[in-house]
């Protein structure tokens, strides 16, 4: 049992990096590192240990990703700035194109804001639609 010990060491790695991490890093390794751990003590050679360590942690992988596939939600879900897109917002201050003022509410946050029209002009408590943002300001019409 020569390097039975770096293989254990292996799999405890493995399982303090997996513990540590919101995400599958590092389980792969553990049932590789198993998989050696008894080939070492079976007194195989290292190069076939190492062999199947690499071949049972890339088909954890391989398995892992198709298993794992089912339960990807399907279609594009709006996240962040791209669910701002097309809702409705409330004037919290006058916007006046021409002046480059203005603000809204959207969400619960306060947005810069701008008329889609060039004179487009927007009094406090007016409800609006957003239908772009350039750059930190949103885009809105009536």
């Amino acid at each position: 049992m020569v390097y039975g010990w770096i293989w254990i060491a292996i799999i405890i790695l493995a399982i303090v990096i997996e513990v540590l991490t919101d995400q599958l890093v590092s389980i792969w390794f553990v049932p590789a590192g198993i998989v050696a751990t008894v080939l070492d003590f079976c007194e195989v050679d290292i190069i076939w240990q190492v062999l199947v360590f690499l071949v049972v942690s890339a088909a954890g992988i391989v398995f892992a990703k198709m298993f794992l596939t089912k339960f990807k939600p399907s279609g594009n879900t709006k996240t962040n700035i791209d669910a701002i897109v097309g809702a409705r917002c409330v004037v919290t201050e006058r916007i006046d194109n021409f002046a480059g003022c203005g603000q809204v509410k959207v969400n619960g946050q306060i947005w810069s804001a701008r008329g889609a029209g060039e004179d487009d002009t927007f009094e406090v408590g007016e409800v609006l639609s957003i239908v772009a943002i350039e750059g930190v300001k949103l885009i809105c019409v009536k």
